[in-house]
């Protein structure tokens, strides 16, 4: 009798069990897109990026492939994980070029690089970045909303640049490095557009020839 209450409850083991490990019915494409509108728009971004990476992965040739590549750039933007950001909108760029998103695509891999600016005493190279790259849609889409909002930002990098130049320029002012001073300034005259520091630049130039004028004179009287 023991037996076969044994044999019984394993049989009703095996059974269920199989139930356990039947596979899931895979999620449509449209579904997986659903999902990850959904947890973007709640804010859950990696959850977003899993639920578009899968849709490309199982659906490569779907019409939502498109979409999904572009919510993990923006997904991936919210994260501040610019650098996958970036990569993410170029890829974009490169597979759709003629996708009616691309002014919005160009416009947001400058705002990654504009995030990043640093301080003027530190490297400009991602001021540099941004305000090419928000040239760059100017250039391409003339009048584009985009383009238009693009200009916002063009301002705050030439600033950071700008701004940069003086601080190098002071420094080796102040080393007595009046040649290297004088180039660095001279470079804000003809680099960037005015943003309210020509007329210090054009006062410290005054000073810079002044001094190796002045400097050149000692060498000679010597």
């Amino acid at each position: 009798m023991k037996r076969i209450i044994v044999f019984g409850l394993i049989s009703l083991l095996l059974v269920s069990g199989c139930a356990w490990f039947e596979p899931k019915e895979e999620k449509t494409a449209q579904e997986l897109a659903s999902d990850g509108m959904d947890q973007f728009n709640r804010g859950k971004y990696t959850k977003s990026i899993a639920s578009f990476e899968k849709l490309k992965d199982w659906y490569p040739f779907s019409k939502f492939v498109p979409f999904a590549e572009l919510k993990i750039a923006d997904a991936n933007y919210n994260i501040q994980e610019y650098e996958e950001a970036i990569a993410a909108y170029e890829e974009f760029e490169s597979l759709h070029p003629r996708n009616e998103a691309i002014p919005y695509v160009i416009y947001k891999i400058g705002l990654c690089y504009f995030q990043q600016i640093d301080t003027i005493d530190r490297d400009q190279t991602t001021a540099k970045k941004a305000l090419d790259t928000f040239n760059r849609i100017k250039k391409q889409f003339p009048g584009d909303l985009y383009a238009i909002k693009a200009e916002e930002h063009i301002k705050k990098c030439l600033k950071s640049l700008t701004g940069n130049e003086l601080y190098v320029g002071l420094f080796y002012l102040k080393s007595k490095h009046y040649k290297a001073a004088l180039h660095r300034f001279k470079s804000i005259l003809t680099k960037y557009s005015d943003v309210g520091v020509h007329q210090m630049a054009l006062q410290h130039i005054a000073t810079c020839e002044a001094l190796i004028k002045e400097q050149e004179g000692e060498k000679v009287s010597q």
